[in-house]
């Protein structure tokens, strides 16, 4: 059994703004930072045994700081990446909200494309390619994964045979840790969106 910690990337001016989507320079801003460094103190005690993450630079940022209280090394893989919005990266949320197709996108993710981009069907079948992959390379250990929102809510939608498009009903909040543990034909959820805070922070694009 492998126990994989799902970790969305600390707070940047992004979130809740703008779709930053694969566009590169896209850092922590000082309360991502905070946070990433919080999280580090939280699993720095734990059995974490090998780190994983996205390439986009604000999970890489936030797993460089567990790494480095561990001395482990990150490594990066394109599984991990956010979902590729296409057309729609760059674009302010507010604007987004006016165009039918994002609305469509939004409420109808299993079937839906960004233009330019992929559906999330796709990125689901990567995040899961990535973490069995992970799983296979770090039997019996702890694995921290570095990655995003929609990414996170794929794999999770994935593993606990819940519909994609259903997958929005699921909050994973800037530097929050999920929890599954995978063996062959028998995931377990074991927690969501913990990020050690109560009450919890209240839900953001």
């Amino acid at each position: 059994m492998t126990t994989i910690l799902l970790i969305r990337h600390g707070e940047t001016d992004a979130i809740g703004n703008w779709i930053a989507g694969w566009s590169p320079g896209v850092p922590l801003n000082p309360a991502g930072r905070q946070q990433a460094e919080r999280l580090a103190g939280r699993l720095s005690s734990g059995a974490v045994g090998a780190i994983y993450s996205s390439p986009l630079e604000r999970a890489r940022q936030t797993a460089e700081f567990l790494a480095a209280r561990l001395g482990l090394p990150v490594r990066e893989c394109d599984e991990f990446r956010e979902v590729d919005f296409g057309q729609w990266t760059g674009r302010r949320l507010a604007e987004l909200a006016q165009d039918p197709h994002w609305r469509r996108f939004v409420e109808l993710r299993a079937h839906s494309r960004a233009p330019g981009g992929e559906t999330m069907l796709e990125a689901q079948a990567r995040v899961v390619r990535g973490l069995e992959r992970a799983a296979a390379e770090n039997p019996g250990r702890t694995v921290a994964v570095f990655s995003h929102s929609d990414i996170i809510k794929a794999a999770l939608a994935h593993f606990t045979a819940i519909p994609l498009d259903l997958c929005r009903r699921i909050e994973i909040s800037p530097a929050s840790v999920t929890v599954l543990t995978l063996e062959a034909g028998a995931p377990r959820l074991i927690r969501v969106n913990d990020t050690g805070d109560w009450p919890p922070p209240a839900p953001r694009g």
